[in-house]
């Protein structure tokens, strides 16, 4: 694809379409990505974390730097710096990323790796580096969906430029999306495709199956301190965050998509910014159509380019997004055991031909307003919905299973021992009980809890 921000020439849709295009590759080259988000706190009265200050979200960047992070700065409008994130490379060259949430909420972005003992070495690592640093901070952090206790008013707010955006943007367009920004944390996996007729195939299953992974990662069944009648909260929100950006994108099912179809969809998602000079501008509500054909008030003659344009594809939220890869995105954040079992779930389905197919056999038949209403059911109930009248217990089974087959065939081992299955471990109990994390959380708020949910920052921290 051209470089259209080094020129003036007109963004075209063989650039938005190549922007995703690039990403085919053939099944060598196949990687995983694994990304997860923690809440921390302050172990002396679990207070949220602000940005400032000795015990600081700075100071934590910072302290992480002995470990070879180097930082990440973004501009300010009086000339200054802040330090936003941290980069590392691997001893292959391949990159990582601390990022910072808008609530404080810690994110690690891992990079593309080949096996899931890769990957979970790469998260255990991470969260031991976090671990020594914030212990000399008296600091700790929490795995869940949603936390557990906090007011939105109550959680700090970090100086990221497109934050003070998104966050007089959302409550416009829907009642939970500054919750989605400050109180919700989760836990994704970015895989590959080897062609666009790959992608469509891979997406649609995806897309379909996401309700079955919110269920399995349900754990966050407590808002303000009480049960909200849903086990997975993080979902909830999210079916009222804004409708332009989110959901199950039915069109992706209809004959006829790829990547161009996603391209016509992201251009009429509403912006919300652009980076000029290092700084943001504030285009929310405007139109991407527009931009390319430099008619925007707020940036009179200035066209979009192809920087433009993969920003804005980071601001679409859908459970699945695609952009040079497809991210999974219906899961609730948790310990460390199900941060591994999200990238095998996925994994096992995607890079096994026989894998992918059986797991879309499971959902094939599924109607458009079944998918919508399962959503809502796993948010809600987890494990216990229905569709097309199968239990959802029964089809996660399945499911399990079908990705277990793909990871087995997969053979790939460490230390040619163990293949990657035992990853699905937590998953299988799951699926077999019926019992989700946050089905034993509500189980411990009734009881030995005495519906103390403060009691989860001990039982429940890194």
């Amino acid at each position: 694809m051209a470089d259209s921000s080094m020129d003036d020439r007109p963004l075209t849709m063989a650039d938005l379409v190549g922007a995703m295009e690039k990403g085919c590759k053939p099944s060598s080259e196949f990687r995983v990505g694994a990304e997860h988000e923690k809440f921390g706190f302050r172990k002396a009265d679990r207070a949220p974390v602000p940005y400032e200050g000795e015990a600081g979200i700075h100071a934590l960047l910072t302290g992480l730097k002995r470990f070879g992070w180097s930082g990440v700065h973004e501009d300010r409008p009086d000339g200054g710096q802040t330090l936003i994130a941290l980069e590392r490379r691997n001893d292959d060259g391949l990159l990582a990323n601390i990022s910072l949430e808008p609530g404080g909420q810690f994110e690690l972005s891992g990079a593309p790796l080949r096996t899931m003992h890769d990957i979970c070495a790469e998260t255990s690592g991470h969260l031991n580096e976090v671990r020594e640093v914030a212990d000399e901070l008296g600091l700790g952090f929490i795995g869940l969906g949603f936390t557990p206790k906090l007011t939105r008013d109550a959680i700090p707010v970090m100086p990221k430029g497109r934050y003070r955006i998104m966050r007089e943007y959302m409550p416009k367009v829907g009642g939970m999306g500054l919750d989605m920004m400050f109180r919700t944390c989760t836990v994704q996996a970015n895989l590959d495709f080897g062609s666009e007729a790959d992608m469509v195939k891979k997406f649609r299953m995806s897309l379909a199956l996401q309700p079955v992974a919110t269920a399995l990662f349900a754990n966050s069944p407590f808002v303000e301190g009480k049960p909200t009648g849903w086990l997975s909260s993080r979902a909830r929100v999210w079916t009222d965050t804004d409708p332009d950006r989110t959901g199950l994108l039915d069109f992706v099912f209809q004959d006829g998509f790829g990547f161009e179809t996603y391209a016509e969809y992201a251009l009429d998602v509403p912006m919300y910014f652009a980076k000029r000079k290092g700084l943001y501008v504030d285009l929310s509500g405007k139109s991407f159509r527009e931009f390319m054909a430099g008619h925007l008030d707020a940036l009179p003659g200035d066209r979009a380019n192809a920087k433009d344009w993969a920003d804005h594809l980071t601001t679409l939220f859908p459970e699945v997004r695609l952009k040079a890869y497809l991210e999974m995105r219906g899961a609730d954040s948790g310990p460390l055991d199900m941060l591994c079992a999200l990238p095998a779930l996925w994994t096992g389905v995607f890079y096994d031909d026989a894998a992918l197919e059986a797991a879309w056999d499971l959902a094939k038949d599924w109607t458009a307003d079944q998918r919508r209403a399962l959503r809502l059911d796993a948010a809600r109930i987890g494990l216990k919905a229905e569709i097309n009248g199968r239990s959802l217990q029964d089809v996660a089974r399945d499911f399990v299973a079908i990705s277990r087959q793909g990871l087995k065939r997969r053979a790939a081992l460490s230390g040619g021992l163990t293949d990657e299955t035992s990853y699905l471990a937590p998953l299988e109990q799951i699926a077999d009980s019926g019992l989700t994390r946050a089905d034993h959380l509500l189980a411990l708020y009734h009881g030995e809890w005495a519906g103390d949910v403060m009691r989860a920052y001990d039982a429940l921290a890194y």
